[in-house]
C-alpha cells in the first residue's frame, strides 16, 4: 500500500527529522524510519504544516476547517480551533517566532482574510483583518528575523507583505509588490542566501506557467556599511539537535549566524541513510561456540548479496550521474538561447 506526500515539513534545528502526508508522520531521515504516525487526529485532508521556532510543537490547518496545535512527542492535541476561517476555501497555518499561529482562508462571504491566534487561547482571534475577495489562496511566507510576512496569493499578480508587533493592530500592513504576470506558485530564499551588500531583504522565486522568475526585494540606504537593523542574527544550516536527542524530549532554537560579511558556506556533509539492523535489537550470543559453529555458507549467502546491492546501487549513481550532465547540457543551451534573444 502507497500514499501520497502532500506536505514535507523539516525542522530547521533538528538534525535528520521531518514531517509529512495526510496523516502527520516523523522520520528519522538519518535511519528511513517512520518514528511517530499521528494517524487519528484529522478527519480531513491535511493543507500545510508548521513547526514552532524550537521544534516541540506543530500546528496544522486541515481541510475540515479546524487548526492544531500538536505536541507530536506526547501525540496529543494542545490547542484546537474549529472554522478558524468560516469560508468553504483552504486555510494555511503557520507558527510565528513568538509562539503566536498566523492564519489565512476565506469568510462566508469568500473575502480573503488573516488572523493572528495565541494557542493558549483560541476563542478568539488576536486580530482579524479581511483583505479582498479574490478567489487565490493565500500563501504565507515568514521571517522570524524581522517579524514580517509576505502573502502571495495563487493567481495573483502581487506580494503583500505585513509587520507582526506585540502592539495593535498587532498586523500592520507595509506596502505591495506588483508585477504584470500572475504567479502559479512561489518559493522563498532563506536568509543566508540574501546578498547583504545590497541591502536584499527577501528573494522570491515566481513560478510562472514556462518559466521561473527571481523576485528581488531591497531596502535603499546611502551607506555601503553592513546594516545591522536589517540583518540581526539569522538560523544558520548547523542543526541545534541531532533527531535521537529530539526523540528523548529535549528541545532548543536554531544556531544563529551573523551575516556581517555575508554567509560563506562550509563544507556540504553528505546525508547517507543506514537502516538499523534488526539484530541490533537481538541479545548478543554468550558463547564462543555458537560462532565457531556458525555455517560458512551462510556468510558466503550474505556477501553475495551485499555485492548485488552494491552494483545495484552503483548502476543507479551512474544512472543519476548521466542524467544530471543531460540535464547541464540542456540548461546550457537554453542559456545561450536566452543570451542570443537578449541581445
Amino acid at each position: 500500500m502507497t500514499s501520497a506526500v502532500f506536505v514535507l515539513s523539516i525542522i530547521t534545528c533538528v538534525e535528520r527529522l521531518c514531517g509529512c502526508d495526510n496523516i502527520v508522520i516523523i522520520w528519522n531521515v538519518g535511519t528511513g524510519e517512520a518514528l511517530i504516525n499521528l494517524d487519528d487526529m484529522h478527519l480531513d485532508m491535511i493543507y500545510n504544516v508548521s513547526w514552532n521556532r524550537n521544534g516541540s510543537l506543530i500546528c496544522t490547518a486541515s481541510k475540515d476547517k479546524k487548526v492544531r496545535v500538536i505536541d507530536p512527542r506526547k501525540q496529543e492535541i494542545v490547542a484546537e480551533k474549529e472554522r478558524a476561517h468560516e469560508g468553504a476555501r483552504p486555510i494555511r497555518a503557520i507558527f510565528l517566532s513568538d509562539g503566536n499561529v498566523f492564519t489565512t482562508g476565506f469568510s462566508r462571504m469568500s473575502e480573503r482574510q488573516l488572523a493572528l491566534w495565541n494557542p493558549k487561547n483560541m476563542e478568539e482571534p488576536i486580530a482579524l483583518h479581511e483583505m479582498d475577495t479574490s478567489n487565490g489562496v493565500l500563501l504565507p511566507f515568514y521571517d522570524p528575523d524581522t517579524n514580517i510576512i509576505y502573502l502571495c496569493g495563487k493567481g495573483d499578480s502581487s506580494i503583500r507583505y505585513f509587520e507582526i508587533t506585540d502592539e495593535s493592530p498587532y498586523v500592520h500592513y507595509l506596502n505591495t509588490f506588483s508585477s504584470k504576470e500572475p504567479q502559479r506558485g512561489m518559493g522563498f530564499m532563506p536568509k543566508r542566501g540574501l546578498d547583504v551588500n545590497k541591502c536584499e531583504i527577501a528573494r522570491f522565486f515566481k513560478l510562472h506557467e514556462r518559466k521561473c522568475e527571481p523576485i528581488i526585494m531591497t531596502v535603499p540606504r546611502k551607506s555601503d556599511l553592513f546594516q545591522d537593523d536589517l540583518y540581526p542574527d539569522t538560523a544558520g544550516p548547523e542543526a541545534a539537535l541531532e533527531a535521537e536527542e529530539w526523540f528523548e524530549g529535549k528541545n532548543a532554537d536554531p544556531i544563529l549566524i551573523s551575516l556581517k560579511h555575508g554567509y560563506i558556506p562550509g563544507k556540504n556533509r553528505d546525508l547517507k541513510v543506514v537502516k538499523k539492523n534488526i539484530l541490533d535489537n537481538k541479545p548478543a550470543a554468550n558463547k564462543k561456540s555458537d560462532l565457531i559453529n556458525t555455517p560458512k555458507k551462510a556468510a558466503d549467502t550474505s556477501n553475495i548479496q551485499n555485492e548485488a546491492k552494491l552494483d545495484e546501487i552503483l548502476k543507479e549513481l551512474k544512472s543519476i550521474k548521466d542524467t544530471i550532465s543531460n540535464q547541464d547540457e540542456r540548461i546550457s543551451k537554453l542559456e545561450q538561447q536566452m543570451a542570443k534573444m537578449t541581445v
